[in-house]
């Protein structure tokens, strides 16, 4: 049994340099062969519904799609008119694995660690493979319109927001607009 699997292999293999070979020779570069997790990703890009204030670009063009960024600029709550930058990488076994997902931006939020790590319960143990790429790109949405102290990542930030919301939201423009807050220097990024 293991013989005939072994030259089975051997023989799709054979197949497969055979094609490319054919294909180099008819002038053409060899068609590269798609995982799942990049089918899926194609067909979740495809589908997008984001929000006006919500952008997608492809730093290493629309052929490298496993890694992209995402743009945010809430209209409303206390990050309001600020834009915050996030990277994705997306596995080739996605979607039974969540994509990584990370903030470029340096951000006083509870649920966003200073350097970038983001508490989303969908991107972690809630993930199932029926959630795709617009599920995330809403969830990261809600974080900055709804920011949860019950589950951060930014202890500090959430002790501020649950005990004293005025003093966050005056936290969360300072930070916003280009400073010091405490020791932490934060870019502008309104």
């Amino acid at each position: 049994m293991f013989r005939s699997t072994a030259r089975m292999i051997r023989l799709f293999k054979v197949k497969e340099k055979q094609r490319e070979i054919a294909e180099i020779a008819n002038g053409r570069a060899p068609v590269k062969k798609q995982s799942a997790g990049e089918l899926r990703l194609h067909k979740d890009i495809s589908e997008l519904n984001l929000p006006q204030t919500t952008t997608i670009e492809f730093p290493n063009g629309k052929d490298e799609l496993m890694n992209f960024e995402v743009s945010i600029r809430p209209d409303e709550g206390f990050y309001r008119d600020g834009t915050f930058m996030f990277t994705f990488q997306v596995s080739p076994i996605y979607p039974h694995e969540a994509p990584k997902v990370k903030c470029k931006t340096k951000v006083y939020h509870p649920n966003t660690a200073l350097e970038g790590n983001v508490c989303l319960n969908i991107l972690r143990e809630d993930w199932k493979p029926v959630l795709n790429i617009n599920t995330v790109i809403y969830g990261l949405h809600h974080l900055f319109t709804e920011p949860n102290c019950e589950d951060p990542l930014n202890h500090d930030a959430a002790a501020v927001l649950r005990d004293n919301p005025k003093l966050f939201e005056s936290n969360v423009r300072r930070a916003m607009g280009g400073g010091y807050l405490g020791n932490t220097y934060f870019s502008r990024c309104t």
